[in-house]
């Protein structure tokens, strides 16, 4: 297996890929546009969000990073306000639910999701904030899907590919179908994507992911 059939890129001692200084140089350039570009829709989203929930807008969650370090990842809100307390009480009635959650750390039917939050993960709107993530550093426009300190027992000896670089608003995984891989089939997709980055793999990520979001597939 390969990483879309791009050539393979080879990383350093430091477990930064080869390149890194580039990608981060790329990854400035065009989330700063990518954020110019986008600011009316972020705009009408709040206005939208703000008329019909007055919760918050804007859901900060903290994630692990690169080296380890800890950062908060930002998303429009598209959950309840109470969202943990409504997890645990769907949990608790349906067990069907809570092994599906305890394989894959999603639901197929999430009851915290709110009626806008449906619309804005299936575009994949929610995560336009996670621009300004990848402006300060916490985030690549590439990468592993950020992961919750939860999370890194199940990545065990994977966890050091994941930790050696930025996590991505878009990767491997997010391109491969997510909604039909399992939590094991992700973490050896983030896995492959740190082994065998390139530059050029990248790029053909990004490419798919536009691809991705306009058909609608691979997300809930």
């Amino acid at each position: 297996m390969t990483i879309i059939n791009a050539e393979v890129g080879s990383t350093e001692k430091s477990g930064m890929p080869r390149g890194g200084f580039a990608k981060r140089g790329f990854d400035i350039m065009a989330a700063s546009a990518m954020l110019l570009f986008a600011l009316p829709a972020i705009f009408f989203i709040a206005v939208i969000m703000f008329s019909t929930d007055r919760g918050p807008i804007f859901f900060g969650h903290e994630r692990i990073g690169l080296n380890g370090k800890r950062f908060r990842c930002l998303k429009f809100r598209s959950m309840v306000v109470n969202s943990q307390e409504a997890l645990q009480r769907h949990l608790e009635l349906f067990p069907q639910a809570r092994a599906e959650w305890e394989e894959s750390q999603k639901l197929t039917n999430d009851p915290r999701i709110t009626p806008i939050g449906r619309f804005l993960r299936v575009t994949s709107l929610d995560e336009l904030p996670q621009l300004l993530n990848v402006l300060r550093g916490d985030m690549s426009l590439v990468g592993p899907r950020p992961i919750v300190q939860d999370e890194v027992v199940r990545y065990a000896d994977e966890i050091e590919h994941y930790s050696a670089v930025r996590p991505g608003i878009t990767g491997l995984w997010q391109v491969s179908g997510r909604s039909d891989t399992g939590y094991d089939q992700r973490v050896q997709l983030d896995s492959l994507y740190v082994r065998q980055w390139t530059f050029f793999g990248d790029m053909i990520i990004l490419l798919k992911t536009v691809k991705v979001v306009a058909l609608r597939t691979g997300s809930r």
